[in-house]
């Protein structure tokens, strides 16, 4: 009794002092801390961070985080931070769609940069379609990840030219500057990009006067080109267009060297990758291929001067700049509808005009979310070493 009467005693006496300390003086009022979700804008990354196209996708990442942090340190857009979320797809159409889906129900991002592939990207607008969410492609160029039999897709966007330019400035490039008048097509039946660029080389080459002599296909995921090879020799094209990644072009041109062919090797932008060099060796010198971007561009130095500095390694062309395109109009649209809503994000990348991004002035075209007067390159290979050769603008 007397240790429960002496615990009373104490706990009045503590109840009176701090009334009593209520009373003398007013606690300080503490701001409101808004939670940290509410201080950020989420933007997605889909993107290849492992397998063969890991290279450009780890590239990609660095070159965005880097704008990024630039854009975030001069306060960021409406005052709010921006956070890159960026997932492993693995370069594949139904990882690409498991991304997109995560990015938008878990992560609740504004908007999503990537894919990189075609065949990824249009998986990925069955769900960015439904759910409402845009996303700008950085190197797909097949024109159905925007436009699918004539119905635009409201929620797709890219940021880099699509197939018909790029086959129409190979075959350009093959039929007038290499006087190529019979040529040849090794190309992945598995692959979207390969296919239609294929299908768009052909059709140009043709459309100028010149002959497709050869025309063979592989499935993705093969490596030994010799019987489609052995088929295409004996017709003695001027240039063999391979329209494929750089591992499948640089095995290609290895087996066809072996075979004696003397055909100049000719590529789109999924050579461009270090790989093609170290595949292919000696095989790959004196070829060429188109690309989006090139190290020698003299307009983006500035930035690759402060990746090379930051990252002590060149980033791996052309997704980096497309990928930081990609960023500065999705920033762009925010600002000009200061909104986050993706719809109305949506809607402004869709009046994008004139913005000035990495690769020059960025125009969306409305009736296809593709950008207009977006200039194409041609590389060489010489001395083992990629080198510029020249510039294509659309028109």
């Amino acid at each position: 009794m007397v240790r429960k009467l002496m615990a009373l005693a104490v706990a009045g006496a503590l109840v009176l002092g701090a009334l009593a300390g209520c009373a003398g003086s007013k606690p300080e009022a503490k701001p409101e801390a808004k939670p940290a979700e509410e201080q950020v804008i989420k933007i997605g990354h889909e993107v290849a961070l492992t397998g063969d196209s890991s290279m450009w996708g780890q590239s990609e990442k660095n070159a965005l985080e880097m704008v990024i942090e630039k854009i975030n340190k001069e306060g960021g857009v409406l005052g709010k931070q921006i956070r890159l979320v960026s997932y492993d797809n693995r370069a594949d159409a139904t990882e690409g769609v498991n991304v997109a889906r995560r990015l938008i129900h878990q992560d609740k991002v504004v908007a999503i940069i990537g894919p990189a592939q075609s065949g990824v990207a249009i998986a990925t607008s069955s769900v960015t379609e439904p759910d409402k969410v845009p996303f700008v492609a950085t190197t797909a160029t097949n024109p159905k990840v925007t436009v699918d039999n004539n119905v635009l897709k409201k929620y797709a966007f890219r940021a880099c030219f699509i197939d018909p330019f790029q086959g129409t400035v190979a075959a350009q490039f093959a039929y007038t500057d290499l006087g190529a008048r019979k040529a040849a097509i090794l190309y992945d039946v598995g692959s979207d990009y390969s296919s239609w660029l294929g299908k768009y080389f052909s059709e140009a080459f043709t459309k100028l006067g010149g002959e497709i002599v050869g025309n063979e296909a592989f499935r993705s995921g093969e490596l030994d080109f010799r019987a489609m090879l052995g088929k295409i020799k004996p017709k003695n094209p001027d240039v063999l267009f391979i329209p494929t990644m750089q591992k499948e072009a640089a095995l290609a041109m290895k087996q066809a060297r072996d075979l004696k062919m003397k055909a100049t090797f000719m590529g789109g932008d999924g050579w461009a990758s270090p790989d093609l060099i170290t595949l292919g060796g000696s095989a790959v010198e004196g070829s060429y291929f188109v690309n989006i971007a090139s190290l020698e561009d003299p307009e983006i130095q500035d930035f690759i001067a402060e990746y090379r500095q930051r990252y002590q390694a060149d980033p791996v062309m052309p997704n980096p700049i497309m990928a930081v395109d990609a960023l500065y109009a999705i920033v762009d649209a925010i600002k000009r509808t200061q909104s986050t809503d993706p719809t109305k994000i949506a809607e402004a990348l869709a009046q994008t005009k004139d913005l000035k991004v990495l690769s020059g002035l960025l125009t969306i075209d409305p009736d296809t979310h593709d950008p207009v007067n977006k200039p194409a390159v041609i590389q060489g290979v010489k001395e083992g070493k990629f080198v510029f050769v020249k510039k294509y603008v659309t028109r």
